[in-house]
């Protein structure tokens, strides 16, 4: 694990919330992966350290992706909503996440 252990507030603001998806969930079984939407400022080496802090596990690798803004109609009403960032925290071989299971 990293240096730092113990979380605090900026591993929180990091973190914003859990991806639970039919795609997100296949990946929780063999590939020990878990997805999490992130601050748009977050980088890979933030991500690992506040998994790592809040969760107190090793991770392995981090994958970040910015998803984009989806064009949205409702009647001659147009817009879009808005883009997020996730990312994919794959954990070391033996460790799990007990949120994942509470779903």
């Amino acid at each position: 694990m990293s240096a730092e252990t113990t979380a605090n507030i900026n591993h929180f603001n990091i973190l914003r919330q859990p991806v639970i998806t039919e795609k997100s969930y296949t990946g929780t079984g063999a590939a020990n992966q878990y997805t999490f939407r992130v601050a748009r400022t977050a980088t890979k080496t933030q991500v690992k350290a506040a998994v790592e802090a809040i969760f107190e596990v090793n991770v392995e690798k981090v994958q970040v992706i910015n998803m984009p803004t989806k064009p949205k109609r409702r009647g001659a009403n147009t817009g879009t909503r808005s883009g997020y960032r996730k990312a994919v925290v794959r954990l070391a071989e033996g460790e799990s996440l007990d949120m994942a299971e509470e779903v």
